[in-house]
Order: C-alpha cells, then sequence, then structure tokens
C-alpha cells in the first residue's frame, strides 16, 4: 500500500473583467486511485503578482494582463 499527496492546478478560467481563477486540486493516492481530495481556488487579478504561480497561470497572465487591462480593472 503506498499514499502519496498530488497537488496540481486542474483548472483555470478567464473572467470578463481579466481575473483569472484558478483551483488546485488536493488528491490522496493509494495504489494509483484516489481515496481522498479537496480544492483551493483562488483568483489573480489584472495587476497582481503572479510569479509564484504554475506556469500555464503565468503564460496565461502575460497574454492577458496588458496595461490596457490592468488600468481598465483599476478603473472599475
Amino acid at each position: 500500500m503506498a499514499l502519496e499527496k498530488v497537488i496540481i492546478v486542474d483548472r483555470i478560467e478567464v473572467t470578463e473583467n481579466g481575473c483569472v481563477e484558478v483551483r488546485t486540486a488536493t488528491r490522496i493516492m493509494e495504489d494509483g486511485k484516489q481515496i481522498s481530495g479537496k480544492f483551493h481556488r483562488h483568483v489573480v487579478a489584472p495587476g497582481d503578482d503572479y510569479s509564484g504561480e504554475d506556469t500555464r497561470v503565468q503564460a496565461i497572465c502575460v497574454a492577458l494582463h496588458t496595461a490596457e487591462v490592468i488600468a481598465a480593472y483599476k478603473a472599475a
């Protein structure tokens, strides 16, 4: 019996105002089968520091969070 804790970003969504919603799944696996799990969600808003995010989230933020998007988000 081998237990393993797996943490992955399993969902990335972009909202109309430029926020990037990230869902992280924590799964406890026993012999390759999930026996427990939970989710954590957080938002990366335009202008936020995203340097510590998953590489896929960073790539989306680089493409999406332009100066115009950041200014519009702050003005709203």
